[in-house]
């Protein structure tokens, strides 16, 4: 018997084998569902807003259920209901901030 024979039979080459095995790769992390109910600007009810894409005709409607308050946006494949209430909230921003600077 040769020397690589005694070593592919002995327990070390086979430690060896093992110790050079692939390492299973990390778990992929769970992204957390973001939010589609959200409070309400004009009425400030809690779960009162949803929002909705219609990716066909991309837009993104936000919706008052309590109020019929209503605001409508354009959307991209990336965007998230979040994004169309936070659109929504910066706009009335906006519109408070342009009707106080007429006033002034």
């Amino acid at each position: 018997m040769s020397i690589v024979e005694r070593l592919r039979k002995s327990s070390f080459f086979i430690v060896l084998q093992r110790s050079q095995s692939r390492a299973k790769p990390p778990p992929k992390k769970r992204m957390d569902k973001l939010d589609t109910v959200f409070s309400c600007p004009f009425c400030n009810h809690g779960s009162g807003v949803e929002c909705r894409i219609d990716m066909k005709n991309l837009i993104g409607e936000a919706t008052c259920r309590i109020c019929q308050e209503s605001f409508s946006t354009t959307v991209t494949a990336l965007t998230e209901p979040i994004d169309i209430y936070s659109e929504w909230i910066d706009e009335c921003e906006r519109v408070n901030n342009n009707e106080e600077e007429e006033d002034a």
